[in-house]
């Protein structure tokens, strides 16, 4: 097993998240390879200093670590199963799997991929959009300590703290605890909002001064810019994990539907019909 300094990162997912993190890995010096599906991202990827890759199969075999960015689960195992695209990489080759997807499924992906010689780990991203647009995420790594150490270069390029969170699928248990608490804060912070704007407050002064008060949180602070694009599928997971464990989640059962109602309307303060 090599342990050998990462210099070639291979990104699969050239997206709203993988696209900015490709541009931070060139300017960090990284020799960086890309693919996608849509093969009219490459223009933008040509365009950040990247090389494109015809496939997942091509970019595999010249990479160190490769950044898994796609969007499902299912995704996720179609690239590492037996015969998966991902296979086709050197021995030694670390994949970071910064999707978020059930924790299990990366466990037995990283089992799976022993024998093939490929050191599976997960890296989950938090802060949105915005953050990887100026670097500054906030990356879990589940992983061994070494593989860790090794990758977390890699992570640095695009984020400004790396929290190891302990063996492979404890990022993916971090990812799900950050969303539970995010989308209950944004839905509270919808429904606080509307009942202010109902009774003629100033609605920007309001939500400037709870910043300052003990029910400051991040998607108040942020009120505009996010969206509730994978609020469902991200509770979709957390529901499942918490089904499989035998726990009850109820709050977090109600936030779902919320959110299900609330998505087409973004920002409006239109709650329960309103």
């Amino acid at each position: 097993m090599t342990k050998t300094a990462v210099k070639a990162v291979g990104v699969v997912g050239a997206g709203r998240m993988g696209t900015p993190i490709i541009g931070h890995l060139v300017r960090k010096g990284f020799a960086t390879r890309a693919c996608d599906l849509d093969a009219a991202r490459a223009g933008a990827v040509k365009k950040l200093g990247a090389r494109w890759a015809a496939s997942p199969e091509s970019l595999a075999i010249e990479c160190d670590a490769i950044l898994v960015c796609v969007g499902f689960d299912r995704e996720v195992q179609e690239l590492l199963a037996k015969g998966g695209a991902l296979r086709k990489a050197k021995p030694g080759t670390i994949v970071a799997i910064l999707s978020t997807i059930h924790p299990r499924t990366v466990q037995n992906l990283a089992k799976e991929c022993e024998s093939a010689g490929l050191q599976v780990v997960d890296s989950t991203v938090c802060r949105g959009g915005e953050a990887a647009d100026s670097g500054t995420l906030l990356s879990f790594v589940g992983g061994s300590a070494d593989l860790v150490a090794r990758l977390t270069p890699v992570l640095r390029a695009y984020s400004s703290d790396v929290v190891h969170t302990g063996g492979v699928g404890t990022a993916q248990v971090a990812k799900a605890a950050n969303n539970l608490i995010l989308w209950a804060c944004l839905v509270a912070d919808h429904e606080a909002l509307a009942l202010a704007q109902h009774y003629g407050a100033d609605v920007e002064a309001l939500r400037r001064a709870l910043l300052m008060s003990s029910c400051a949180n991040g998607p108040l602070e942020k009120w505009g810019s996010q969206t509730m694009a994978w609020a469902e599928d991200d509770m979709a997971i957390a529901a499942e994990m918490a089904a499989q464990a035998g726990i009850a989640l109820p709050q977090a059962r109600v936030n779902r539907e919320i959110c299900r109602e609330l998505k087409p309307r973004r920002y409006k303060l239109e709650v329960y019909g309103r």
